[in-house]
């Protein structure tokens, strides 16, 4: 449990906040009963006994959120929180201080005012009632899918990269084949940049099978990505089995710009991508130029080579 949920946790069981009905946004196991919980993370929806990616009806009486360190999400689910309370229903967020709780308490009371707030864990829990205020109309905005790039595309809050088109992603694009064909994967395909372009370039191309952790990347892939070669699968590809074999994959792993803890989740995507290749299938990555991946790529695959490195970025191929 994190810090922000312990803190929330903290809330109930001292008796600042009753228990009830509610939903939970970003939701984490907490000792509370009769709660509808959303999470759409693979990783952390595997670990609820219960959940959903998406509640989609409302006429809650209490709702709860947990903030994230990005804050047009943290906008975007606490309009749609208010969204989903029944009138005079109260919304509880949690979040941490080093993600900018304080800031996001602050806003919060500005936009509806607070009816309370206390601090723990290095945390802070506040609630509101939903009223006659509304949220504003940006965060209101930010609850759909929002377009970026030219304007042809589509995504939202809590998605790598959500607002414009990565640029580790750009220069993959740049060094891929036109001449990819059969059955292809992206492992990790956010909000689907790759995939569009790889079926509009590579009309060999069979198949595509568009993987995320992320249930919010799928439905914007799923919007940008018409063409009916391409299948999207919600999996958490560094634990589950990839669900099907190769003759090529892509990858932008979203784990090159964060935490000390990520290189070990992309290792976990290049082990994936190896198990996945048929032989003599091709592996396409594009990562952080710093992070240790060329030991992993050399021994797990028969041949390596750099495509690109640029001050920032590496595009790699190894052939299995």
């Amino acid at each position: 449990m994190s810090q922000a949920g312990r803190a929330l946790a903290y809330a109930f069981e001292t008796g600042a906040l009753a228990r009830g009905r509610a939903f939970f946004l970003r939701a984490e196991p907490l000792p509370l009963a009769d709660v509808d919980a959303e999470q759409s993370f693979r990783p952390a929806f595997l670990r609820l006994n219960q959940a959903t990616p998406r509640i989609e009806h409302g006429g809650y009486e209490q709702g709860l959120v947990l903030a994230t360190k990005h804050k047009e999400e943290n906008f975007a689910n606490i309009a749609r929180g208010w969204q989903l309370l029944a009138p005079g229903g109260l919304l509880v967020c949690a979040g941490a201080n080093d993600d900018g709780a304080a800031s996001l308490e602050n806003q919060v009371g500005k936009a509806f005012g607070l009816e309370g707030s206390l601090s723990k864990f290095h945390c802070r829990v506040f609630w509101f009632r939903r009223s006659e205020r509304s949220p504003p109309d940006y965060w209101l905005q930010l609850t759909s899918l929002q377009p970026v790039g030219d304007g042809s595309w589509v995504s939202q809050p809590g998605i790598f990269s959500w607002d414009r088109i990565d640029d580790g992603s750009a220069l993959l694009v740049r060094h891929l084949p036109d001449g990819l064909a059969g059955h292809v994967a992206d492992f990790g395909c956010g909000w689907g940049y790759l995939g569009r372009e790889i079926l509009s370039r590579s009309p060999g191309v069979t198949a595509i099978d568009l993987i995320d952790a992320e249930h919010r990347a799928l439905e914007a892939a799923r919007a940008n990505i018409r063409d009916p070669r391409a299948t999207l699968h919600w999996l958490d590809i560094a634990a589950e089995p990839a669900p099907s074999t190769y003759d090529a994959i892509v990858c932008n792993p979203p784990f090159h710009a964060g935490r000390a803890a990520e290189p070990a989740l992309g290792q976990s995507v290049i082990a994936a991508a190896a198990r996945a290749l048929r032989p003599g299938g091709g592996f396409y990555m594009v990562a952080n130029r710093g992070l240790p991946y060329e030991p992993l790529l050399r021994a797990s695959f028969a041949s390596f080579e750099t495509l690109a490195d640029n001050n920032k970025f590496r595009v790699s191929r190894a052939i299995r």
